[in-house]
């Protein structure tokens, strides 16, 4: 299955690069390019592309407001959007993904690490680029959010909670399977069960959860 992909960016050159990354790969092509936000907002919803990369800074709309437009809590059929941007900012990490974003990567990392992105978010999985996981869930706990943390709506299991603990460190579903020695169904089963109980949406949600209910300590690694 061909892995159909919607590039936002105001650079042809940045434009460029990504396209070469993602169709050097037999499962991804693009299918449209976009120079500014609001162009990105039409061509992704009439287009319907798989995965959307969108950056930050553009002209017009700029890449919160495009993922809230395409990926918001109020959005009745959700695209899946992976932000792709220079600017490592807090403001700018917490924005996306509050905004709907189920990933964040750097222009910096490796091509490797954004065809990554692309095939998570079209499987239905999150990636966050690993040096700024750890920042980002410190900045989620209590201590910086002063909000009450929303209780599940049943009891969480002891293996859901172990899940759960996996997803905040970044663990990927393969890992998680590996490490508590069950199948990759079985883990697909306890994200749908765990996200359905927590009233999330994603993975990221999840781990924004676990640490903003101190479930984590900050001790532990996040990759």
């Amino acid at each position: 299955m061909t892995i159909r992909v919607l590039l936002a960016d105001d650079q042809a050159m940045i434009r460029g690069g990504l396209r070469l990354i993602l169709e050097d790969q037999d499962d991804i092509t693009v299918v449209g390019e976009a120079a500014d936000g609001a162009q990105a907002v039409e061509l992704a919803r009439r287009l319907r592309p798989d995965v959307c990369l969108i950056d930050i800074r553009m002209p017009g709309l700029d890449g919160i407001d495009v993922t809230r437009a395409l990926a918001g809590p109020g959005v009745t059929d959700p695209l899946r959007v992976v932000i792709v941007t220079t600017f490592d900012l807090d403001e700018y990490v917490h924005g996306t993904l509050r905004a709907g974003a189920v990933g964040f990567v750097l222009k910096g990392a490796a091509p490797t690490l954004l065809i990554e992105a692309v095939r998570a978010a079209h499987a239905g999985d999150a990636l966050i680029s690993p040096s700024i996981t750890l920042r980002l869930l410190r900045n989620l706990a209590p201590a910086a959010r002063p909000t009450p943390v929303t209780r599940p709506a049943q009891p969480l299991s002891a293996r859901e909670t172990e899940v759960i603990r996996a997803i905040a460190r970044g663990r990927t579903n393969q890992e998680i399977a590996a490490s508590l020695f069950i199948a990759l169904s079985t883990v697909k089963s306890h994200l749908a069960t765990i996200q359905n109980k927590l009233g999330v949406r994603n993975r990221v949600e999840i781990a924004a959860w676990a640490w903003e209910s101190r479930l984590m300590d900050f001790s532990e690694p996040s990759n």
